[in-house]
């Protein structure tokens, strides 16, 4: 079985494919206090029953990436892909200084690549709430990174004296009638509009209207208040694009041993 790994900077999602099929999910804490024992510990309890044979590892922390990896390689007895323009990224990267994307977003850009006709605007709601740009050639052409929704109901709550912090939930209406219900429409209502209007944006740019695609645990959510909604939400899309970009590299591994074996 294949181990994908997407560790953000909140959490780290787990998936399990048997061939193109996702058989589990799992999310763990991003933790980068535990030790390299104490994630084999973690990773033994949740992969005792299944047999992996191959993993791709995206990461935007650094302190937890060698860490990881390590865990995993020891514990599967495999050697791990991390994720970076240094092996092939399915996509051609179009951005002034490529090296600075992240590998979520790379991940994010071969998935809509391979799953949707271009040009596809990946919207996708982590900590940060990124869009990935994907044109008609089919080319990683860059994106849009702001802040996610519980980082600016904690900026709310931390950069002020008297807002309280509240979670993520339903905004019943555009004009808050106390504290909370206010942020909540500001956060969820703003956000909504704010991607509204960046879409339309892109599209300019582009000069062609795109496939909207988006991802993350808030995409359900937020696109109850947009005015065009998502064309797919597809809450595994980074996930289905390691499994995409782990394959293409396993058969460049091959041919490469193949040519030396000739």
């Amino acid at each position: 079985m294949l181990l994908t790994a997407d560790i953000g900077n909140t959490s780290i999602t787990l998936g399990l494919f048997a061939e193109d099929a996702l058989v589990e999910e799992y999310r763990l804490a991003s933790d980068k206090d535990l030790s390299l024992e104490e994630y084999e510990v973690l990773l033994k309890t949740l992969f005792k029953d299944f047999k992996v044979d191959g993993c791709i590892i995206s990461s935007v922390v650094e302190e937890l990436t060698c860490k990881f990896k390590t865990a995993v390689d020891n514990v599967c007895k495999i050697n791990s892909i991390v994720l970076s323009t240094k092996i092939n990224t399915g996509v051609k990267i179009c951005l002034d200084s490529p090296d600075e994307a992240g590998a979520d977003r790379i991940a994010n850009a071969a998935g809509a690549y391979v799953l949707y006709s271009h040009p596809v605007i990946v919207v996708d709601f982590g900590t940060a709430t990124t869009f990935d740009i994907v044109n008609g050639n089919g080319e990683f052409i860059g994106g849009i990174i702001a802040p996610g929704l519980n980082l600016q109901l904690k900026a709310l709550n931390k950069f002020t004296s008297k807002l309280p912090r509240i979670e993520v939930a339903l905004s019943n209406t555009a004009i808050g009638h106390n504290t909370a219900d206010a942020i909540l429409s500001g956060v969820l209502r703003g956000s909504a509009s704010m991607i509204d209007g960046l879409i339309e944006q892109c599209e300019t740019e582009l000069k062609e209207k795109a496939v909207v695609v988006a991802t993350g645990g808030y995409s359900g959510l937020i696109s109850n208040y947009m005015k065009r909604p998502f064309d797919f939400i597809n809450p595994t899309l980074t996930l289905e694009g390691l499994r995409h970009l782990y394959q293409i590299n396993k058969l460049d591994i091959i041919s490469k041993l193949e040519e030396i074996a000739h």
